[in-house]
């Protein structure tokens, strides 16, 4: 029999409102045993059932939710179902972006809370993040199994995260030969290397496609700086958009090769490209100190914050950043800069960016704000869903 977990009085409403997380300190009492990351029902403090999550000992965020359907069982067939869904949901996109590239599960905002799994090419890799997510790893391969029954599987849950739900971090090929390094995927008419076992993340950052075909509009006879280029995919579409000269700067030595063969694997000009291993950081204020400028600049740095605590601290960061670009543009030049992380509201982000034109001494006009792609979801009930914010600006 499945425990229960019974709320304190008043802690029901974010479950009322479909909310899928119930912290420890709602949390009243538990009724019998529950094994780590097994399915526990929720009750009101007057027994009204609530919902079905996954209990987590070790974690703030002590139930997931999966469902709030007292008839489901949280078995395969349920996670087949949750991932067709996900599926059927992008298939749109996926023929009218030519994808061979895409999210197909995005954790709590496709209803499976602690889950993430790409799609690339013939392969998916999984991120199972949660305790729940762990407990059902058999049965959530089963259904991937099931779904997608010639793909290869590969787990990149090795990420610092589980350590909170009282998860080691693993990494490891599930199904299928991973012995080449990277894949290609394809997007837009592009096609891009990803490196799915030693790769940031997943391998690739998926959520930023529509801002390179955004950003690819704006380069068009331009010079420009990309900043934490990764493996250079905004240069793809930079140069295919005509761009004059294209600079990707990162520290991986490692990732710029991929760039590079990425720019050759796409047929583009290497001759328009300079790949740069430095920090970001001092980079910036060396070329501001030798008077280099750029018409365009990217700036797609990593998570400045991985908790509140840390927020302070990185709104600094992302001010001083956007500061010494703008000084690097020229005038009526055009800034690209985003936030990753979650915790970083899109108006405090929005202030911050204000705050550093102010200290530049530059004028800057919002012309658009950007946002995560479709494929990355965010559900009505889980605004914490929507974590990439950028600003496109004109700078003067």
């Amino acid at each position: 029999m499945q425990a229960t977990i019974i709320l304190k009085p008043g802690r029901e409403k974010a479950l009322k409102r479909r909310h899928p997380w119930i912290f420890s300190m709602a949390i009243n009492k538990i009724k019998g045993q529950v094994e780590h990351g097994a399915t526990v029902d929720v009750v009101d403090d007057k027994g009204n059932w609530l919902a079905k999550g996954a209990y987590s000992p070790d974690s703030q965020i002590r139930v997931r939710i999966w469902s709030f359907d007292q008839s489901q069982t949280i078995d395969q067939q349920f996670f087949f179902e949750r991932l067709q869904q996900a599926y059927q949901a992008r298939k749109a996109l996926i023929a009218e972006q030519g994808l061979t590239g895409f999210r197909l599960v995005a954790a709590e905002s496709d209803y499976l809370p602690g889950i993430t799994i790409d799609h690339f090419n013939d392969s998916l890799v999984c991120q199972l993040l949660s305790a729940g997510a762990e407990y059902h790893r058999n049965n959530i391969i089963s259904a991937l199994e099931q779904l997608f029954p010639e793909h290869k599987i590969y787990d990149r849950s090795d990420v610092e995260v589980r350590k909170k739900e009282g998860l080691l971090p693993t990494t490891s090929a599930i199904k299928g030969d991973f012995t080449e390094r990277l894949t290609i995927i394809k997007e837009n008419g592009h096609q891009i290397l990803v490196d799915i076992k030693k790769g940031h993340k997943t391998g690739f950052y998926l959520d930023q496609r529509d801002n390179r075909a955004i950003a690819g509009k704006y380069c068009r006879d331009k010079t420009v700086l990309n900043c934490f280029s990764y493996t250079g995919t905004f240069g793809i579409y930079a140069l295919a958009n005509g761009a004059k000269h294209f600079t990707n700067v990162d520290l991986s030595q490692d990732a710029l090769d991929i760039a590079k063969q990425n720019i050759e694997l796409n047929e583009l000009d290497l001759a328009k490209v300079d790949f740069v291993k430095a920090d970001v950081f001092k980079l910036l204020r060396r070329y501001r100190d030798e008077g280099k400028t750029f018409d365009v600049i990217i700036l797609d740095p990593p998570k400045f914050a991985d908790n509140k605590a840390q927020l302070n601290g990185a709104c600094r960061g992302y001010k001083d950043i956007n500061m010494v670009a703008m000084q690097l543009l020229n005038p009526g030049g055009t800034l690209l800069t985003y936030s990753c992380s979650g915790l970083m509201p899109a108006d405090l982000f929005q202030k911050v960016v204000a705050d550093a034109a102010l200290d530049a001494q530059r004028d800057a006009q919002i012309i658009a704000r950007l946002s995560q792609a479709s494929d990355h979801p965010i559900a009505s009930t889980f605004p914490e869903g929507f974590y990439l914010k950028g600003l496109a600006l004109t700078v003067r």
